[in-house]
């Protein structure tokens, strides 16, 4: 099953941090939580606290296959603001490896030079496109460009953690874990 990181910092959006864990280790996925402070708990934009499995520095070289960025803000300030999750972004993107990020957390993947020439989707007005003219911006809810998936903000996250499911396993698999969240109508 895949290994995904999915780092947390004070701030972060805790719907789009929580909906995606949940989601993806109902798909038997491994999803490490990490915090950047040896603290293990962060403090979301809502003031729920969530405690992290490990700490950043714990899996800093680890065998990934995906990692995942939750919006929120400032939490995707703090994310942008730490050096290690741009060294593992680019290590990962170096590999093909799938990187993800929701909300305002694209601005970490433009900040880290992962965007240019690719089109993605965001919360409106993360990224200007008079400032990041090499990136195109989409108005979709989901948009997988390559190995970079964005999604706009926590009113998709449980739409892209499915769609993750899937880019990462198979349509059987998403179809499965759907199934158990008795989406009616959807």
């Amino acid at each position: 099953m895949p290994i995904v990181l999915i780092p947390l910092a004070n701030g972060c959006e805790e719907l789009e941090a929580v909906t995606l864990i949940d989601l993806l280790r109902r798909a038997d996925f491994t999803v490490l939580t990490a915090c950047l402070t040896d603290q293990h708990q962060v403090l979301g934009s809502r003031g729920v606290r969530i405690v992290a499995d490990v700490t950043l520095e714990d899996v800093m070289y680890d065998d990934l296959d995906m990692m995942i960025l939750p919006g929120g803000m400032p939490g995707a300030l703090h994310l942008d603001e730490d050096p290690r999750i741009h060294a593992i972004l680019k290590r990962l993107n170096q590999s093909e490896k799938a990187i993800a990020a929701i909300c305002a957390a694209p601005l970490v993947l433009a900040h880290a030079g992962l965007l240019n020439g690719k089109t993605i989707t965001c919360y409106p007005d993360a990224l200007l496109a008079s400032d990041w003219p090499e990136v195109t911006l989409s108005d979709d809810a989901i948009v997988i460009d390559g190995n970079i998936l964005t999604s706009k903000g926590p009113g998709t996250a449980m739409d892209f953690a499915l769609a993750i499911i899937e880019y990462l396993s198979n349509k059987t698999t998403r179809d499965k874990v759907e199934a158990g969240l008795v989406r009616s109508g959807f």
